[in-house]
């Protein structure tokens, strides 16, 4: 009997909470506004995890919250770690974690633990000791192989990082932001300098040319195409990396994975889904260390992003007509036509669609431009949804 995976999506904020639970998700990640490895990320308050949990408990099923507390932990920082431990008890279903400190506190409130890829684990002595400590789950390293997955799976539940940013350093455990910029990568900071161009100097000035300039850029890990290996690997979650995207980031990675747990894919619906990918946000693809280990292929090209699409906001909706399904919108940028791809994206709305048509004073009209208003046929959406406009690059 195969095991059914669990398809875990990131979260930073509502946006991309509605995103997430909308596209499929079985469980989200997040952190708060405390030691979590994306600082930069709106992130939620202690407060809020209680509205949280009720988004996730609103569908046909219950999406399961798990709350990063993985960063390094100073002694100045104990009490209020405590603090906080204390209050999440009860509102999340697990917490992901790699520090002692965290692992300890979670042991004494009687919180589920998950083991952070932080802790760099890729073979089976380091899981069974975690295992022993009480862990329910080990995130494994990003360095480990097919074959290893299988072995370190039959000692303790593995996840898995099946898609998103890859790091030059072992686990991510990085150094250079925190040289270049005092922003450093193991607090939640990390200012991706790996990302940028370099040129290679000797001590005279002398320059060498490099074929390919981002020497320490990885690209994105994407296991769409070996996917049928990975559902017999023995993992219990596939987990898509990406606190920090953008809403239809979330909704286009996670509804395509969605699918792909859920069947097997013909080489064409394969094709079809990584074309789906590209549009939003990626620095290209690479099996990672799945198949073996990396080749200097697997470093990008790309400083930013290869995304066939980009959005440009261009305006709001100011109301919504449940009975008639129209959607006034307020052009503050640019035009808008029929057949324009757009994405409407609030608090509880994520929408894309392309405009079946444009009413202005009862009539049909082909478009429509900045300080205009007009009616538009769309799925249910609210008041200040913004609306922004697909682009093909």
């Amino acid at each position: 009997m195969k095991r059914i995976i669990e398809l875990l999506a990131p979260v930073g904020n509502f946006k991309t909470l509605h995103a997430a639970v909308t596209a499929g998700a079985d469980a989200v990640y997040f952190g708060i506004k405390s030691f979590n490895m994306r600082d930069s990320a709106t992130n939620f308050t202690i407060s809020e995890l209680s509205k949280v949990r009720k988004y996730c408990n609103s569908g046909k099923k219950k999406v399961k919250m798990y709350l990063t507390l993985n960063t390094i932990i100073y002694d100045n920082e104990l009490k209020k770690l405590e603090e906080v431990v204390k209050k999440i008890k009860g509102k999340v279903d697990a917490v992901i974690c790699w520090d002692l400190s965290v692992i300890s506190l979670c042991r004494k409130y009687k919180i589920p633990f998950h083991i952070s890829t932080q802790a760099s684990v890729s073979n089976s002595k380091a899981a069974k000791h975690y295992k022993d400590l009480g862990a329910e789950r080990v995130v494994l390293a990003r360095e480990v192989s097919l074959k290893q997955i299988k072995e370190i799976s039959k000692v303790i539940d593995t996840e898995i990082f099946g898609h998103g940013a890859m790091c030059v350093s072992i686990s991510g455990r990085c150094f250079m932001s925190q040289f270049q910029h005092n922003r450093s990568a193991n607090r939640g900071q990390c200012t991706h300098p790996c990302r940028r161009s370099y040129v290679v100097k000797d001590m005279e000035g002398n320059e060498l040319k490099l074929e390919n300039n981002k020497v320490m850029s990885a690209k994105d890990l994407c296991t769409l195409p070996f996917i049928e290996k990975i559902k017999s690997s023995g993992i219990v979650s596939l987990k898509i990396e990406g606190r920090m995207r953008e809403p239809e980031y979330v909704f286009n990675v996670i509804s395509v994975y969605r699918k792909a747990l859920d069947k097997k894919l013909s080489k064409k619906e394969v094709d079809d889904s990584l074309v789906k990918l590209s549009e939003v946000y990626n620095r290209d693809f690479s099996s990672g260390f799945f198949l073996g280990l990396p080749t200097p292929d697997d470093f990008t090209n790309s400083e930013n992003s290869s995304s066939t699409k980009t959005k440009r906001f261009v305006g709001k909706v100011t109301n919504y007509w449940k009975k008639s399904g129209v959607a006034a919108v307020r052009l503050n940028a640019g035009t808008l036509k029929v057949g324009d791809e757009v994405i409407i994206t609030g608090e509880n709305t994520f929408i894309s669609t392309k405009i079946p048509s444009i009413e202005i004073n009862h009539k049909n009209v082909p478009s429509f431009s900045k300080g205009e208003i007009a009616g538009i046929k769309l799925p249910l959406c609210r008041k200040n949804d913004e609306v922004y406009k697909v682009i093909v690059r």
